[in-house]
């Protein structure tokens, strides 16, 4: 194994040791770090095959830690979609129609909110617009006005 190589896999180890990171994030992180190109997907290749890295891990866990911090599965379908990561795998983890969501916007609402309900249209919107700037979907968000007047 090349020293260029090497240098390579232990930045890589480095950054995957904090956190999960998906291929596409490596291959920046790294490129911008004056890595080869060709270094760069081989580290990559080793590491998926032993695996240490996993993009699968990498949505699941996004996934999991963006909705515990409050955002909706619009808004974390975008930021996975910019990691050019295949749509078949976003979809395994990230179901909009599933129950969870529901549960995530209430939460939200009464945190920024209270849980009082919103007395009058203007609040009505200024909620909505809220939950639906964090990401959720506009039945989710009739869900949490609708369970809250």
């Amino acid at each position: 194994m090349s020293d260029n190589l090497s240098n390579v896999l232990a930045g890589a180890m480095r950054l995957l040791a904090a956190r999960e990171h998906s291929q596409f994030e490596l291959r920046r992180k790294l490129g911008k770090k004056g890595h080869e190109t060709q270094d760069i997907e081989q580290a990559l290749e080793q590491l998926a095959g032993q695996n240490l890295q996993s993009d699968e891990r990498f949505v699941e866990s996004f996934v999991n830690s963006y909705r515990e911090r409050g955002k909706g599965p619009k808004r974390i379908r975008l930021e996975l979609q910019q990691h050019q990561l295949p749509v078949e795998l976003i979809d395994t983890y990230l179901d909009e129609r599933d129950e969870v969501w529901k549960a995530s916007a209430v939460q939200v609402k009464q945190k920024k909110f209270g849980d009082d309900a919103a007395t009058d249209y203007p609040q009505q919107m200024k909620q909505a617009k809220f939950l639906e700037y964090r990401g959720f979907t506009h039945e989710q968000i009739s869900y949490v006005l609708k369970n809250y007047e």
